[in-house]
């Protein structure tokens, strides 16, 4: 791991007063010039440059993944790039293209004609940064930390399952099958068996791709261990090597092996999206779910960056930078993106300081499209395919996902199910389902009350005494009301008084309150006096804010005093009030 570079931290307390220190906050790039100086400029060019290396073959191959001609994976690696590092929280965290966005994408744009998906995709680009920068400014970015670990592991996997199956025609040569309205599965198996047989010379591009990767790979971490800084840049040098095979053989035109074409010399330019409200409503529910999955892997991203380097991060900035790169780029022909792990990571190692290593990266990208785009034409797509094969295989943790597998059945419940929604529903929902899931199975335990007789020594004659807890929110109502006609069935008879202690229930809400009243009701008919014990401040205003602490009694409810659980305060009133001499002796209190 490369040495950290000299600080640049981002400090809003000391920002300037006025118009000028909301800037710096809302533009964290700007307020790290305040600390720039030629030492971080180098670290930060440095490593900017090293991250286009890296940019270049992965943009391409991401906007291929996502059914898109190159260039535009190139035009998002430089507006998204560049406005995202502005914006950032995070010092480090490259935006531009990824592979689970570009896999969402493959999935939502199934539908559109091919020569529609460019105008669709720029405006999924517009949807999702509106959706983001709404989360953002409502400051609902912290929301995040509610889907589970287990969603995100679940969502890995079959997002690079979808992946790897989705570039298995390209790596073997095969002919795509199947029209858009199919299935990405029956798609899927049409092509692998009426899409021709397998070209090898295409399958030994891709496999030669990955070796080249993985040696260069392993020849940069023997480098670094002896303190070199510079890697040799692994895909870029994969990808020149597979270019340089097939234009000095002409595969291309001897073998038939597909290359990507013509890519222009040119930079992104200005356009307005197209806004038709049918195309709108169409592409509403994939906006949201492309929106989502950025935030959480761009959020995600930033706290692994934050967590080694002990930078402040701020959750709601970083979802104001990811809607913000995505709005831009939606006038320059982007496609969605998100904070990319491998670049961000590329960036972390080489050194960067602050944000504008960000920038550098785009200007980076920026200059090789212009002066090396007509090279680009003898790309094979099979040896894209083989970086895209590459990056599904180190997108997934594999030690994780055994990990939650083993854990517990609800952990891998919600792993499979989130990773057989990717590939069998569609990849841009599948968290959603993920999400519904684990609230599914969490909710019914989170929901289980307890509800405890308790003795008393020596006896107070007529008074019957429980225990309740856990969550008292809606999704405990069917066990709490069965729990309360079991009270309402024993308060009989001799019964003159009937106690809850509360010292043990959390988060009481108005279903709670309101079989609460219908208990009290019930028990007042047959002339039995209802306590409540240990009730905490808030829920004593939520009894006089119903009416519930009138009907009850205020010197029936006993407030919490410490840790107690209030069973032996309220046993004490009760016996008081039922003038029962047992009262006066704070008689004991143990579980029936």
């Amino acid at each position: 791991m490369a040495k950290p570079g000299p600080r640049a931290d981002t400090a809003p307390d000391d920002a300037p007063p006025g118009w000028a220190g909301v800037l710096f906050r809302r533009v964290p790039a700007l307020d790290a010039l305040r600390r720039y100086s030629l030492r971080t400029l180098g670290a930060d060019l440095t490593a900017g440059l090293t991250v286009a290396t890296v940019a270049v073959p992965q943009s391409m191959a991401y906007a291929m993944l996502a059914g898109l001609p190159p260039q535009y994976g190139l035009f998002t690696a430089i507006v998204m790039t560049a406005v995202g590092a502005l914006f950032d929280s995070s010092r480090q965290l490259i935006n531009g293209p990824t592979n689970v966005l570009s896999i969402a994408l493959l999935s939502a744009l199934a539908v559109v004609p091919e020569g529609d998906r460019v105008s669709a995709t720029v405006l999924l680009s517009f949807l999702a940064g509106v959706v983001q920068l709404g989360i953002a400014l409502l400051r609902l970015g912290d929301l995040t930390r509610y889907v589970s670990h287990s969603v995100i592991v679940g969502f890995t996997v079959g997002a690079g399952t979808l992946l790897v199956l989705d570039q298995a025609k390209n790596f073997l040569g095969l002919e795509a099958r199947g029209g858009p309205d199919d299935h990405f599965l029956k798609r899927f198996w049409l092509s692998q068996t009426e899409g021709g047989g397998v070209q090898w010379p295409t399958v030994l591009i891709g496999v030669g791709t990955i070796a080249v990767v993985a040696g260069v790979r392993r020849f940069n971490g023997w480098r670094r261990s002896r303190g070199a800084r510079f890697p040799i840049p692994q895909h870029l040098l994969a990808i020149v090597l597979m270019a340089a095979l097939v234009w000095g053989f002409r595969l291309d035109e001897r073998c038939d092996v597909k290359v990507v074409g013509a890519i222009p010399a040119a930079l992104p330019h200005f356009a307005l999206p197209q806004l038709q409200w049918d195309r709108v409503q169409l592409f509403a529910g994939d906006a949201f779910a492309v929106a989502v999955l950025g935030l959480l892997e761009a959020v995600a991203m930033a706290k692994f960056i934050a967590a080694r380097s002990g930078q402040p991060l701020d959750v709601n900035q970083q979802c104001l930078s990811e809607g913000m790169a995505n709005l831009a780029g939606s006038f320059f022909q982007c496609f969605p993106g998100s904070g990319s792990l491998t670049r961000s990571a590329v960036n972390q190692q080489a050194g960067a300081v602050t944000q504008w290593s960000g920038v550098f990266c785009a200007t980076g990208v920026a200059a090789t499209v212009l002066l090396f785009a007509p090279l680009a034409h003898f790309i094979p797509r099979a040896a894209l395919a083989g970086l895209l094969i590459l990056a599904a295989f180190r997108m997934v943790d594999w030690e994780q996902f055994l990990f939650h597998l083993r854990a517990t059945r609800l952990d891998a419940g919600v792993v499979l199910a989130t990773a057989l929604a990717a590939v069998a529903v569609s990849v841009e929902f599948c968290v959603l389902i993920g999400v519904f899931v684990s609230f599914a199975v969490y909710v019914p335990r989170a929901a289980h009350v307890r509800l405890t007789p308790l003795k008393r020594t020596p006896d107070c004659d007529g008074v019957l005494l429980y225990d309740l807890e856990g969550e008292l929110f809606f999704g405990a109502e069917p066990e709490l009301k069965k729990h309360f006609i079991e009270i309402d069935h024993a308060a009989c008879g001799e019964v003159r008084a009937v106690i809850l202690a509360l010292g043990r229930a959390r988060n009481p809400d108005a279903a709670f309150l309101n079989l609460l009243r219908e208990l009290q009701e019930r028990l007042r008919g047959r002339d039995v006096a209802l306590f409540l014990g240990a009730v905490d401040p808030e829920l004593g205003k939520a009894l006089a804010r119903t009416g519930l602490t009138a009907q009850i009694g205020g010197d029936r409810i006993i407030g919490r005093r410490g840790d107690d659980d209030g069973a032996r305060e309220a046993l004490d009133a009760a016996c008081r009030l039922l003038g029962d001499k047992g009262g006066s002796q704070r008689p004991g209190i143990e579980k029936s």
